[in-house]
């Protein structure tokens, strides 16, 4: 696995935690975020954190993949939430109106603890 997803697991595996490294502009990197969260999917994580703090950069094949993994979580009634968007990222999200879809969080820590409100 390259250096653009570091994946971890909390609470015995039950939330997976993808931290998100550099620019996601439709390239290998965005190829790997896709399969890992198909990976994730396909042995039942209902439960999946992406931090985003380390990415500068995501364009619309990257917000694809976003976007569908939040549409695949949400079919199988898990959740997909997000931290960390830099300012950047938030306006991005804001304009493409899917921060009306994504439950965003300023840490990874309270986008975990808000699985069990």
């Amino acid at each position: 696995m390259s250096s653009h997803i570091k994946e971890s697991s909390l609470q015995d595996g039950k939330i997976q935690v993808l931290k998100l490294k550099g620019n996601f502009v439709g390239g290998d990197e965005t190829d790997e975020l896709q399969n890992t969260i198909k990976k994730l999917s396909e042995e039942g994580n209902l439960k999946l954190v992406i931090d985003l703090g380390e990415v500068s950069y995501l364009n619309s094949s990257a917000l694809g993949v976003l976007i569908s993994a939040h549409a695949n979580y949400t079919k199988r009634e898990g959740k997909v939430k997000l931290c960390q968007l830099n300012k950047n990222l938030e306006n991005l999200f804001v304009i493409t109106k899917l921060s009306l879809i994504f439950d965003t969080y300023p840490s990874e820590m309270e986008a975990v603890a808000s699985f069990s409100e």
